[in-house]
């Protein structure tokens, strides 16, 4: 227990600096698209080509890490997060939009290795402290979410051009994690672990607690990012400027990850469907909020509403999903549902932009109504199944 509690800890932290990097990329990259762009609907193109990093390499990463191990497979996947900084800052000096999307795409493979910080977690953990586990590690991003936002009002204008000395930052916070991840002591996978397979995909994915557990999370994070990500676009259309931007931003993060420390006891407690229930819910007020005023308050209510409703329906997800494989079938099962919500988040953040761009904020909220609809109903449906199911058994 003292060992997977160091483990814990030690990707807590690489969560919290992952999150340094991601919230900083979600604070600048729009508006660096925005003042780059050739045309303004592409402003979140750099926000898509991030996500869809992620999407190529979450299934090679999750393989990659079943072959030689989570140590290794996660401070080599570091080293994506380095090289893609590196571009993004050579972008802005060069004022080249389409080598900052390339930027962005090497930065999100490196993204994609840190989102099984979590799974890790909760391969190491007993049955009893899984939740816990995990909860603690995506609290981790809770500093990011501080971090991040912060450090990124200090140096978007500390060089010329604007943003490259918030992209040159990145750099270091990956260095950092890539020096934590050197005490990590998880075991490497055995021959025997390598080559079994166990079921075939689609059966794995044909179970009903799988769907909805990819699905949570999945159009959790989808409703999430797109609208976070235009957040910062509408705020300045509004007259608003960037240090309220960042602020909103900061604090939706916050809102993300500062439910952890009691969403695993919350689970233990009432379930993980009630609490996923309970994250639709707050997605609903969430763009209720959004829809009633267009004022820095507005903003920061739904936002931070938006970002526990998330934590909910992601953490609730990830504990659901790690009831549906077997340890042979995790590599598989966990690279599709990361998957899954990578493609949903690259689809989310290009139809954002051009979404607050063209028709505007409003309609950004409205048009993720039915999203929300749709994973309460699938929740609902999955409760009154299993309660019919266990009462069939009784």
């Amino acid at each position: 227990m003292n060992s997977t509690k160091r483990n814990v800890a030690l990707l807590a932290a690489c969560q919290a600096l992952l999150f340094t990097n991601n919230s900083t990329l979600i604070a600048i990259n729009g508006l660096a698209g925005l003042a780059l762009a050739p045309y303004v609907g592409l402003a979140t193109l750099p926000v898509t080509c991030w996500v869809l990093g992620g999407a190529i390499g979450t299934m090679p990463a999750s393989l990659h890490m079943k072959r030689v191990g989570r140590q290794r497979g996660l401070t080599s996947g570091t080293a994506w997060g380095i090289v893609g900084a590196l571009l993004c800052a050579g972008a802005i000096w060069a004022q080249s939009f389409w080598m900052l999307c390339f930027g962005t795409l090497i930065f999100g493979v490196y993204n994609a290795y840190g989102q099984y910080y979590r799974f890790a977690a909760a391969d190491i953990a007993s049955v009893d402290f899984r939740a816990t586990a995990i909860s603690l590690v995506l609290a981790g991003g809770l500093v990011g979410g501080i971090l991040g936002p912060t450090s990124s009002r200090w140096t978007v204008q500390l060089l010329t051009p604007k943003f490259m000395a918030a992209y040159l930052v990145l750099i270091g916070f990956a260095l950092a994690t890539m020096f934590l991840l050197r005490f990590i002591r998880i075991p490497t996978p055995s021959a025997a672990e390598q080559s079994a397979s166990g079921r075939p995909l689609r059966r794995i994915a044909a179970q009903p607690k799988f769907i909805v557990a990819v699905a949570a999370g999945a159009i959790g994070y989808g409703v999430m990012n797109f609208l976070m990500t235009s957040t910062p676009i509408a705020m300045q259309v509004c007259g608003h400027p960037y240090g309220d931007a960042a602020f909103v931003i900061s604090s939706h993060i916050i809102g993300m990850f500062a439910p952890s420390f009691v969403t695993g006891p919350l689970i233990r407690r009432m379930g993980v469907l009630p609490v996923m229930f309970a994250g639709a819910l707050l997605n609903f007020a969430a763009i209720g909020i959004a829809l009633s005023g267009i004022a820095v308050a507005h903003f920061w209510w739904s936002l931070v509403i938006l970002g526990v409703g998330w934590n909910f329906l992601y953490l609730g997800g990830t504990m659901l999903l790690t009831e549906t494989y077997r340890p042979e079938e995790r590599a598989r099962a966990q690279g599709t549902n990361e998957q899954a919500i990578f493609i949903m988040m690259a689809i989310s953040s290009l139809t954002s932009g051009l979404t607050v761009t063209t028709a505007g904020w409003e309609r950004v909220n409205l048009f993720a109504l039915p999203l929300v609809a749709t994973i309460a109903i699938a929740i609902v449906w999955f409760a009154l199944r299993e309660r019919a199911r266990k009462a069939a058994a009784a």
